[in-house]
């Protein structure tokens, strides 16, 4: 649910109408000044300080022999010496992202484009890197889930893994480490570019799950994804190094049963003499960091953490992305994150397992945003005061009391993307009634340079969201937002519609321009006379310490229920609420909830519409069910009173009901499971299956517009707008 479940609410709440392209990441030049565009002269650099473009390499250039068209770049990188270009294209989905396509070569001495891995099929290289030497490149063969070495020379190609199948994955990942830890490229270079580190994952023993396709041909077919539920045990995950000069390829000796441990973490130390690692267990509420030297191929537990819920990794600081290894005093020691002592803090830890606070301040950090080992600067960003906004702070390597560098005229959420050299930023900013990209800023003064290039401030007719606190009857204290009706009347009672998420994996109450938006609805709630509200219960991902965070560890399903139903509550107490309106709805584990919601509270919620929700948890991927809620064979109530399938019974308002049957993530099974228990129980209902689509229900021509005009039309028949 983590990658997916997060990018799906982002879509919903965040898009009002915004150009993609201002929230891509950059590519910045080394040196710090620039960053690369791609267009249709090719790859450009522009200096975002005066605007200033010149080019990188010309479309002319990308057009390879006996071809008529320019390679399309999606991404590229640059040889350590400077003089090759490798070069991305044709990229094909594998789970969530385009991480298979095709590789080329430019060669900036002699203007050549050459091809890589042509013996293989097409779109099916993976993750190609330089060696630092620049004379070979290193990839994984989606076709066969092996390495390769080519030559730059002579084009010869090197099989580092030879064992490769469609469960014995080498240098990638299977569905449930790219889905729940954002793992993807599997291999990495050594410094010296002597050898190679890669995962290999063993999942023979992990079951297919068939997903059926009935319209694409004149007979159905299945298609399998490998997938491992909620109380089977993981791909069995192990690191191996491939010595570049004799072929030899070793096994490091990490303790632990790989079948009953993970590896999302693995990195070269900078001395190329050792891998270092993170290793969580089952259950990932210990972590331990192992250094395992190549000389003697011995692990040493250099640190460990425990935990009474779960332990998060590097992803979800770093944009769901947990590659990299933070070196600081030339690689003697490096950068870790903590939620330990009750909040998310930066420590330096050295090898030898001796740590050291960093930020001396009692708040979470909510992203590390950049870290500059030369300054010895590390840039994240918080929100002290305020668990609905983002800021920017800096601190020492060396450890103090960090500093804030937003100015205080920007409150809201504020986004920074940091140049190479640290100097400079492109920053972004947005609260419930503005949205302004593309400054240009000094660091760390934050002294603009160039202004923002992109202005939009919301119209009083757009619906603009208010933000409040309610505190519930057990004394907990929810953040919200609503947008009332334009046309808001005191003396009225309107309807309320509820957008609920509620679980580890997203935060809905933001101050950001898309809060308050509903991109599902055709037309303008606010001026049709809704009042749209969502809150932000224990359990969500907010600022607001581990202890809010963690209290939903066995609970998901119940806590996190009780606490929208107990603030829901609260809000009917408002005298322009009507209580016989009353809606709610959400996407995956927002649709979970909802039908959680509508089953456990149905004298509350008349009306419910769930979207792609895990009915019951023991049909969900193991690395995010059982993370949050322990593994069932020690605690299989929690699952099972967590789940919407117990209360479907009790469900007596309107409930529509939506999902694809072609999501990989969370299975069709799950809505024929509750469509079971609803006509059991005779729990009349409306179903609507979307053929093939996945988890995002984007694919399929008009499929968006349609789920759109669904939407609107069930909540407008069944919660009427407008006050009365």
């Amino acid at each position: 649910m983590n990658s997916i479940k997060q990018s799906i609410f982002i879509i919903l709440i965040l898009i009002f109408q915004v150009p993609a392209s201002l929230f891509a990441q950059r590519l910045w030049t080394d040196h710090g000044d620039q960053y690369y565009e791609f267009s249709d002269k090719g790859i450009e650099m522009v200096n975002p300080k005066n605007g200033v473009r010149s080019i990188f390499l010309s479309q002319q250039s990308l057009i390879p022999k006996g071809a008529t068209a320019a390679l399309k770049v999606e991404n590229f990188s640059i040889s350590k010496n400077k003089e090759l270009i490798l070069i991305y294209t044709n990229s094909k989905r594998v789970w969530r992202e385009n991480t298979r396509g095709d590789y080329w070569v430019y060669n900036k001495k002699t203007n050549q484009l050459q091809q890589l891995g042509q013996k293989f099929p097409v779109s099916q290289l993976m993750f190609a890197k330089f060696n630092p030497q620049a004379d070979k490149v290193a990839y994984v063969n989606k076709a066969d889930h092996n390495v390769y070495v080519e030559d730059l020379a002579n084009g010869s190609i090197v099989s580092v893994t030879k064992d490769g199948t469609d469960r014995l994955i080498n240098g990638t990942f299977d569905w449930v480490y790219e889905e729940e830890f954002g793992c993807k490229d599997g291999f990495r270079w050594s410094p010296d570019g002597a050898s190679i580190a890669y995962w290999k994952l063993d999942a023979r023993n992990i079951r297919n799950f068939l997903m059926i396709n009935n319209t694409d041909s004149l007979y159905s077919y299945t298609i399998p994804v490998e997938y491992p539920k909620v109380g089977q045990s993981p791909s069995a995950c192990s690191i191996w190094t491939y010595e570049i000069a004799t072929g030899k390829n070793t096994m490091l000796n990490i303790p632990g049963d790989p079948n009953q441990h993970y590896i999302p973490r693995m990195e070269w130390c900078l001395d190329s003499k050792q891998v270092i690692l993170e290793q969580l267990n089952r259950k990932q509420n210990e972590s331990k960091i192992y250094t395992v030297a190549l000389s003697d191929n011995k692990a040493q537990n250099i640190y460990q953490e425990q935990s009474d819920s779960w332990i998060d990794i590097k992803a979800r600081w770093n944009n769901n992305d947990p590659s990299g290894w933070d070196w600081v005093q030339g690689g003697k020691a490096f950068i870790w994150v903590s939620e330990k002592d009750g909040w998310r803090k930066i420590y330096q830890i050295d090898l030898s397992g001796n740590e050291k606070l960093v930020m001396k301040a009692d708040y979470d950090m909510i992203n590390l945003d950049f870290f500059d080992p030369k300054n010895e600067t590390i840039y994240f960003t918080a929100s002290p005061s305020n668990a609905t906004q983002k800021y920017l702070y800096s601190v020492s390597t060396k450890g103090g009391v960090p500093k804030r560098l937003t100015p205080a005229s920007y409150e809201g959420t504020c986004d920074y993307d940091i140049s190479k050299d640290g100097k400079i930023a492109i920053f972004s900013f947005s609260n419930r009634a503005t949205l302004k990209h593309n400054a240009v800023i000094e660091l760390p003064t934050h002294k603009i340079l160039v202004d923002f290039d992109f202005k939009r401030e919301k119209k009083v007719s757009d619906g603009i969201a208010e933000f409040f606190k309610v505190k519930t009857t057990d004394g907990i204290e929810l953040d919200g937002w609503m947008v009332k009706p334009l046309d808001f009347d005191p003396n009225k009672r309107y309807p309320v519609v509820f957008m609920v998420y509620g679980e580890p994996a997203s935060q809905t109450v933001l101050d950001n321009f898309g809060a308050g938006y509903n991109s599902l609805y055709k037309g303008n709630m606010a001026q049709d006379g809704y009042i749209y509200i969502s809150l932000d219960n224990r359990g969500t991902p907010a600022p607001k310490g581990s202890l809010w965070r963690k209290s939903i560890y066995r609970n998901i399903g119940q806590l996190n229920i009780r606490d929208q139903a107990l603030a829901t509550q609260e809000i009917l107490k408002w005298p322009f609420v009507d209580n016989s309106r009353v809606a709610v709805w959400g996407w995956s584990g927002g649709g979970s909830s909802t039908l959680n919601l509508l089953g456990q509270y149905p004298q509350i919620y008349k009306t419910g519409i769930a979207i792609a929700a895990v009915a019951n948890q023991l049909l969900y991927d193991n690395v995010y069910q059982e993370r949050y809620m322990g593994l069932p064979q020690e605690n299989l109530a929690d699952f099972e009173n967590g789940s919407p399938l117990k209360y479907a019974k009790n469900i007596k308002g309107n409930l529509l009901y939506i999902h694809g049957t072609g999501d990989d993530n969370v299975h069709y099974q799950n809505a024929e499971v509750l469509i079971n228990e609803l006509i059991k129980n005779n729990v009349q209902f409306q179903l609507m299956s979307y053929p093939n689509r996945s988890h995002s229900i984007s694919e399929g021509q008009g499929t968006h517009e349609h789920l759109k005009t669904l939407f609107t039309n069930y909540l407008k028949l069944h919660c009427p707008p407008g006050g009365r």
